[in-house]
């Protein structure tokens, strides 16, 4: 395959995984592919390609450094951001937990992959 055809099938299925990511609450991503005619072999075919390709992304100069680990460092608070205060006091499900012998992280499943990544490095060295 050439690279503008692999650029325009990646791009295409970037789009097509992130509306599945950000359907309705409650219908299931198989549900979506059904509803959408998108193949369920395909779709995670790509999904894995996509997430190999940002990985790989990651580790060049201009990506975020990981963060220096120090036995001082017990907690670290991600802050929420809202346009005004009410929005901050959502109720939250979390769609995964990571829990350790020293952190537990809940996660939403609106993550990106960029920031998960970062934090699957963190929580691998607690």
């Amino acid at each position: 395959m050439d690279n503008s055809t692999h650029e325009i099938r990646f791009t295409r299925w970037k789009q097509i995984i992130e509306q599945c990511q950000n359907r309705e609450e409650g219908q299931t991503a198989k549900q979506w592919m059904a509803d959408n005619q998108v193949s369920e072999k395909s779709y995670y075919y790509w999904l894995r390609k996509i997430r190999r390709e940002a990985y790989g992304q990651l580790d060049t100069p201009t990506s975020v450094p990981a963060v220096q680990h120090s036995s001082s460092i017990t907690f670290t608070e991600m802050p929420a951001y809202a346009q005004n205060t009410e929005e901050l006091s959502f109720n939250f499900q979390a769609a995964a937990v990571i829990k350790t012998t020293k952190a537990t992280v809940a996660l939403a499943d609106t993550i990106s992959d960029h920031l998960l990544t970062r934090i699957l490095r963190e929580v691998g060295g607690a």
